[in-house]
């Protein structure tokens, strides 16, 4: 796997693209957030619970309010692991895959350890964030792939006949990699998918979804980026449920009122292509952030997975700047997230003039190991 050629960035290029990638992060985590206080109860529940109109802000989950879920702890572990692999593009051993299934290993070792492993230096900075080490209902096949070290391929995935959404909601991160061809982001995204889900309707939702956000990320429309998925998707095998959900979705706005029915109508979101397909519906009509969240979360299915993936839309779509302030006065991680999404916005636009095979570079780099 190869990228392109790195790009020049301008000083405004480089303060949009650190928002984006804030706000599809920050995005990300707040649906999350949102979602999970709801995440076991059907519409008729929330309704019952929270008004006529459902959940429309933060309700207690995990002991506080903003809690987020597994989404967000395997969000940001996909971006330690891009980091990384960014920073060992030039070391001859390049493998980004790798890079990424190392950073899901650490991540596996949160949910079973009490606290940091300070003797484990090549763990990094994030592997040392405590509030990382709590078990949030991450999903079982997911901890299943990664019970061994072995590395899950296409030819080999681990989980053949998993399709859930468990693989698609740590994957918005890639398409954040603007330097990169829209084919070398989708392929990375389903690559890294079966490495815990290797049914073709979960890692090609993940590339699909990678593909979006890549051109989100980059400035273009949620109809145009779909169509760019679209068409990543249509040489691969399986792809067949993953296009008709897209397809689906973009139809569902010409039918009229933004509304629960629309959402049910694409599916409950436990199959990884209609959470795929509720979460792009969402981005396409919410008047904003906070609409498109709200209207992602109230239905029957898992509200945190639809949520996470519809903030990461809009999030790269619009912007740091754009996210409801008092949601994220309330996230948890929320200095994690932003620490983390600088540090992924400074090494896409600065790294490779920073550090090459035998550079030693302080500062912010020195935190991901390139070992």
């Amino acid at each position: 796997m190869s990228a392109t050629a790195t790009a020049v960035w301008g000083r405004a290029e480089q303060q949009d693209f650190r928002a984006r990638v804030r706000g599809a992060l920050l995005g990300g985590a707040i649906g999350d957030a949102l979602g999970a206080g709801v995440r076991a109860l059907t519409l008729e529940e929330i309704r019952a619970a929270h008004g006529p109109e459902g959940v429309a802000d933060f309700v207690p989950a995990h002991g506080r309010r903003g809690a987020v879920t597994s989404a967000t702890q395997l969000t940001l572990f996909t971006v330690d692991g891009l980091i990384r692999a960014q920073v060992r593009r030039d070391t001859g051993a390049w493998h980004p895959p790798t890079d990424v299934h190392r950073a899901y290993l650490r991540w596996a070792a949160t949910q079973r350890d009490w606290g940091p492993d300070e003797r484990r230096k090549d763990n990094g900075w994030l592997a040392r964030e405590e509030w990382l080490y709590s078990c949030r209902e991450p999903a079982k096949v997911t901890l299943l792939g990664l019970a061994d070290e072995s590395l899950g391929t296409l030819a080999a995935p681990k989980n053949p006949t998993a399709r859930d959404a468990g693989a698609l909601v740590r994957s918005a991160p890639f398409g954040l990699l603007v330097g990169w061809e829209p084919q070398l982001v989708c392929q990375l995204a389903v690559e890294c998918a079966a490495q815990t889900h290797g049914h073709p309707t979960a890692y090609l939702s993940a590339g699909a979804l990678a593909v979006i956000v890549h051109g989100l990320a980059r400035g273009e429309t949620v109809d145009s980026s779909v169509q760019r998925a679209l068409a990543q998707l249509a040489a691969r095998p399986g792809h067949q449920p993953v296009t008709d959900a897209l397809k689906q979705a973009l139809g569902a706005v010409r039918q009229g009122i933004p509304s629960p029915s629309r959402v049910a109508s694409l599916g409950e979101g436990h199959n990884a292509e209609d959470a795929l397909a509720i979460a792009v519906y969402c981005a396409l009509v919410g008047e904003d952030v906070r609409h498109g969240l709200r209207l992602s979360v109230n239905h029957d299915g898992p509200s945190e997975t639809t949520g996470a993936l519809t903030g990461a839309l809009l999030g790269a779509l619009h912007g740091e700047t754009a996210l409801p302030p008092a949601w994220l006065s309330e996230l948890e991680g929320r200095p994690t997230l932003l620490e983390i999404a600088d540090d992924f916005a400074m090494e896409m636009t600065q790294g490779p003039a920073l550090h090459g095979p035998t550079v030693t570079t302080p500062g912010w780099l020195a935190r991901y190991p390139r070992t």
